[in-house]
């Protein structure tokens, strides 16, 4: 049965103030750039301009940020249907330095944020049984009532037929714990059918010991030790039929419940800003797992879309269109 939405993704959303001053430490920038950021958000803007049918289920204050952001969904032609307004909550911002090759600090502004406040009511309100493709981030299960509501969004959409696909998305400085994303990312995975996590988020999604982790102020900075593989074994045995492992320049590796490993190579380019390169790879990838293309043909279209989004200032804003994305594979050798 056709569904009116080819993929509905629901978490936070905000504005994102890019520095202009790239390669300056943090102190020295003298002026930023406004771009529409999250990356449920940054992932469904993806997956539309290539030409999927694309909803978001997000919140917004009563501000201008949240006008701001409301503006540019509709300009991209994302339904904004689903996104309640919050009174007496804010829009969430971040902060983001560039200071290439490896240096891409982040700051988030989310306390007392709009879009942590997506209720079980606005879930209700969601055509959740009319989509080919539910995706989630890590981050919604960081507080009430979002965790809440994301986990009965799971149940829905999973029970209308629709595939889950969860961005483990861990930024540890919205935890009250590190330890706690792990349980509540646990919690969703028996109805999750797809995984995407760089290695140092499907470590933490399976981190019980602190002492495992190592981080700075910087959330980029990350680094979550562990026994990967074992942690990928763990994962797929809750429940997925596949977990994809994002490599950066290396591209990604598609482990499948069943013992198959696939690779999908890199395009290497040259880096100017790795934020949201994560994000346009989730877009490329839901474009071709709602097609229908594989998983290794699949996850060569994401590889690709970040690596366009690598060599821009931005994330959403610099997405690529399918017609962009084809041209750039095509001088590369394409996508087999």
């Amino acid at each position: 049965m056709s569904k009116t939405y080819d993929v509905i993704n629901m978490g936070r959303s905000g504005i994102d103030l890019y520095s202009n001053d790239v390669g300056a430490p943090f102190e020295q920038i003298t002026s930023f750039a406004a771009y529409v950021g999250g990356s449920p958000t940054n992932i469904c803007v993806s997956a539309r301009r290539l030409g999927l049918k694309t909803a978001l289920l997000t919140a917004v204050g009563v501000d201008p940020v949240g006008d701001f952001i409301l503006h540019f969904l509709r300009k991209e032609g994302i339904v904004t249907d689903y996104i309640p307004r919050k009174p007496g909550h804010n829009s969430s911002a971040v902060v983001l330095g560039i200071e290439p090759p490896d240096k891409f600090p982040l700051l988030f502004y989310r306390d007392n944020c709009a879009d942590i406040q997506i209720s079980i009511d606005d879930v209700l309100a969601a055509p959740l049984h009319d989509t080919q493709v539910f995706q989630f981030a890590g981050t919604n299960l960081s507080k009430e009532p979002s965790r809440s509501a994301t986990l009965f969004a799971v149940e829905r959409a999973h029970d209308g037929g629709a595939k889950v696909v969860l961005d483990v998305d861990f930024r540890p400085n919205q935890w009250h714990d590190v330890r706690a994303f792990g349980v509540a990312v646990r919690s969703a995975l028996r109805l999750v059918d797809v995984v995407i996590g760089t290695e140092d988020e499907i470590n933490a999604a399976m981190l019980v010991d602190t002492r495992q982790m190592t981080a700075t102020q910087s959330v980029s900075d990350t680094h979550v030790e562990g026994d990967t593989e074992r942690a990928i074994t763990a994962i797929l045995a809750a429940g997925p039929e596949a977990l994809i492992l994002k490599t950066g320049a290396r591209g990604s590796r598609i482990y499948l419940r069943g013992g198959d490993v696939i690779d999908a190579p890199g395009y290497p380019v040259e880096v100017y800003n790795i934020l949201g390169a994560g994000d346009a790879f989730g877009g490329g990838f839901l474009y071709g797992y709602v097609h229908g293309w594989g998983w290794r043909k699949a996850a060569r279209l994401g590889n690709a879309c970040g690596a366009i989004v690598v060599t821009k200032h931005g994330c959403a804003n610099f997405m690529p269109t399918l017609e962009e994305v084809m041209a750039f594979v095509e001088a590369r050798g394409g996508l087999e």
